[in-house]
């Protein structure tokens, strides 16, 4: 367990020097600067910004600069927001981005894995039938639809919800639906497809032969078996969902870092891009690893270990 702990360290500590250096490249390459703006602006101050701020530096001392910030954890200033870093942009958005993000992950787990249970012991019924139907449905339909959809009916015409912020408990149902819709879709439908393709398995058909109760076959032997798939994807999709939907956030105003990122990348503010990135991805192969170490406490044939 160890030496796969220490490998799997190492993999995320090369990955996010990967991600980083491509990340600088790419903002780098693009044409313009963070104080190029639609308005002409004075040559003086755009020179007297970059100095600054460091930006008239070779671009590798501006790169080794960086990886020293990110080694301390300072992801450096915001160019587009004076006088804030960074590190106070992702410690104010995380939160609200969590926080519908945790809703709509319980969301998705509480709801899509027992109704897909359900609809694969229902297989070819009307109950099975009308889940995969909405199932389908939540799938083609785009979050920002949904979204749209819920601000039109729900706020506009009805006046049930608000239409943006966090400000009440009921201004939070509309972002978890929007950002559950896909994702609940998809879960139920992996769980109903894991599930049938292990109630096919001799072991159910033995388990069964044996005169196991039918609620233990599928509670002990079924379910726990077809989680596994269903862990590999809601693990990634965790980490997803709590970092903030761009669209879904800049939608309903969540100030969330989904909606900093989209903000950032429109004023070509370099750091609040890099840092939200390399952000998401840390957390990104937290999750995946999280999701490693749970295949062992799903399934103990599984071991994490040196030879296995």
């Amino acid at each position: 367990m160890k030496s796969f702990l220490l490998k799997r360290i190492v993999s995320i500590i090369i990955t996010i020097i990967l991600i980083t250096t491509l990340t600088f490249a790419m903002m780098h390459s693009i044409p313009g600067g963070p104080f190029t703006r639609e308005r002409p602006v004075p040559d003086e101050i755009i020179e007297s910004l970059n100095k600054k701020y460091n930006l008239d530096d070779p671009l590798y001392i501006q790169y080794l600069n960086y990886m020293k910030g990110l080694v301390t954890f300072d992801l450096g200033p915001s160019y587009s927001k004076i006088g804030t870093s960074v590190n106070d942009l992702i410690g104010t958005g995380f939160p609200a981005s969590a926080k519908i993000g945790l809703l709509a992950s319980l969301l998705i787990v509480i709801l899509g894995i027992p109704i897909g249970v359900i609809s694969a012991l229902k297989q070819n019924k009307k109950l099975d039938y009308f889940v995969m139907f909405m199932a389908t449905l939540g799938i083609t339909v785009p979050n920002f639809v949904i979204a749209t959809l819920i601000i039109y009916f729900f706020a506009g015409q009805l006046g049930w919800l608000p239409s943006f912020g966090l400000k009440t408990p009921l201004s939070y149902i509309g972002p978890v639906i929007a950002l559950a819709g896909y994702s609940l879709s998809f879960v139920t439908r992996l769980t109903r497809s894991s599930m049938l393709e292990v109630l096919r398995q001799d072991y159910i058909r033995t388990a069964r032969a044996n005169g196991i109760r039918e609620l233990s076959v599928i509670g002990k032997h079924a379910v726990k078996n077809a989680l596994i798939p269903v862990v590999t994807y809601v693990g990634p999709m965790v980490a997803a969902i709590l970092t903030g939907s761009f669209v879904v956030e800049s939608i309903f105003a969540v100030p969330g870092i989904g909606r900093y990122f989209v903000e950032s990348v429109g004023n070509r503010d370099y750091t609040t891009i890099m840092g939200i990135t390399v952000f998401y991805a840390v957390f990104y192969m937290i999750m995946i690893l999280l999701v490693d170490i749970a295949y062992g406490f799903i399934d103990p044939r599984i071991k994490l270990g040196k030879g296995e």
